[in-house]
């Protein structure tokens, strides 16, 4: 365990830690709070705390009926990076995502965003697609989870 605290943000203060950290790591597309409202009626999202500290967030989206794909997104500001934060976010997204009937897992990093790339890429997941939202610069990459008819910690934990 890293000691974190894990919640579902509940009211303005907890959205607005949800907000910081979104918006830290992806400053080219920034959320008002009012986004962050929007998005907690459709997806699972999850802060992170150390000592009361937001350190991390997560998003899950559950996934179509007609596709089964969920997408788990794990962040975790870069000065509380390489402590097993973003392992453990990921390790509970997840698993939330397969509690909600997600037989597909993928995910979706900003290009610039190496050390998250690195970590998908690190955690089982493979590029499917890359591309600019309107007047974006910088590319997004969707990257799906290898393996999602086993468990994908049995290929990467025997290694």
């Amino acid at each position: 365990m890293t000691g974190l605290r894990i919640d579902q943000p509940v009211g303005d203060a907890m959205l607005k830690d949800w907000q910081y950290v979104h918006n830290a790591i992806i400053p080219a597309h920034t959320l008002s709070l009012d986004d962050v409202r929007g998005r907690v009626l459709h997806n699972h999202l999850e802060v992170a705390y150390l000592d009361d500290v937001p350190v991390g967030c997560t998003t899950v989206r559950p996934p179509a009926d007609d596709t089964f794909t969920a997408t788990v997104i794990a962040r975790v500001l870069p000065e509380h990076r390489r402590r097993g934060f973003g392992t453990e976010l990921y390790e509970r997204s997840l698993k939330r995502a397969r509690t909600l009937g997600a037989q597909v897992i993928e995910t979706v990093v900003l290009a610039s965003g190496t050390d998250g790339l690195r970590f998908a890429l690190n955690h089982g997941f493979v590029e499917t697609e890359r591309y600019l939202l309107p007047g974006d610069t910088v590319h997004w990459i969707t990257l799906r989870l290898e393996g999602n008819d086993a468990s994908p910690w049995t290929k990467h934990h025997e290694s």
